[in-house]
């Protein structure tokens, strides 16, 4: 998933040619993000499509890694939505590594897991709802809901031993609801269990990563520092919700790892080339 040492090489080979570049950063890991999906009343799924064809063109001339989901895919789980939107999904052209939000828990867990797989068709292994993606300059967790969109005792436990023994590696936490009072335009959703303040506080924790709310990025707070994490709000790409739902535009972010480890985070909106600067957000990869 990282460059390739041939492309190093030419990098490499560039700096001495040009003294200026020695100093310049390079990317060394690309991820996009989708979220929320869950479309009612029909099963269909135009934001997600488009979306997905955006991505695949990233792909062709960003080099990104892979996809992840925050959750929210099948809207209350029903077999109907999964069968719609796997297509849609299969169209990927990157392996797609999501997670499981309310939605999906209004059915079961097998049920979410084969279609999973159906999805990635073989681009990637996943064998668990929740599970771990581990790279040379950082980690990522990627961790499932319990019930709706809260953790149990042993979910919470489950999150810390990864960020325990992942430790001092930097860990980016993908939720599919962020902590209850994160982002005050709903701050009654999301995570309530109390010993999800041991996670917050871990030292290696950089960023949370979450979607639930459908926040119109136009009228929100989605990026923010608390207590030395970063919250990052992954819009939805079927329905907005927050502040209302009058005004919808299907947007997706990409996540850089920098080799200097700042991490840039790019909004794009479905269908414009280019990211939004008004929605850039940058951080380091360390705490401080």
């Amino acid at each position: 998933m990282f460059r390739s040492t041939l492309t190093a090489g030419l990098l490499l080979g560039m700096t001495l040619l040009t003294p200026s570049l020695a100093t310049a950063a390079e990317p060394v890991l690309s991820i996009a993000i989708l979220g929320d999906a869950e479309p009612k009343p029909r099963a269909e799924f135009p934001g997600l499509a488009a979306a997905v064809g955006h991505v695949n063109h990233l792909a062709d001339i960003h080099d990104l890694d892979f996809v992840i989901g925050v959750g929210d895919i099948a809207h209350k789980g029903t077999e109907i939505q999964y069968e719609a939107v796997t297509p849609v999904l299969q169209r990927l052209t990157l392996p797609f590594y999501p997670i499981m939000g309310n939605e999906e828990h209004g059915a079961s867990v097998a049920r979410y897991m084969e279609y999973v797989q159906r999805w990635n068709d073989g681009k990637a292994e996943i064998s668990a709802p929740s599970h771990v993606l581990e790279f040379e300059r950082l980690a990522l967790v990627m961790a499932s809901p319990d019930e709706g969109r809260d953790f149990n005792d042993q979910g919470v436990a489950w999150v810390l031993e990864q960020l325990q023994r992942l430790a001092p590696k930097p860990v980016l936490l993908v939720v599919h609801g962020a902590p209850a009072g994160t982002f005050p335009e709903r701050a009654d959703k999301g995570i309530h269990h109390p010993g999800f303040a041991d996670v917050s506080a871990q030292p290696n924790l950089v960023a949370m990563i979450s979607g639930d709310l459908h926040m119109d990025l136009e009228r929100s707070e989605h990026s923010k520092q608390i207590d030395g994490v970063h919250h990052l709000h992954i819009p939805a790409l079927e329905r907005t919700k927050i502040p209302d739902d009058e005004h919808h535009v299907p947007m997706f972010r990409v996540l850089t790892v920098m080799d200097d480890d700042q991490v840039i985070v790019d909004t794009y909106q479905v269908g414009i080339a280019g990211p939004l600067a008004r929605h850039d957000y940058r951080f380091e990869l360390r705490k401080r």
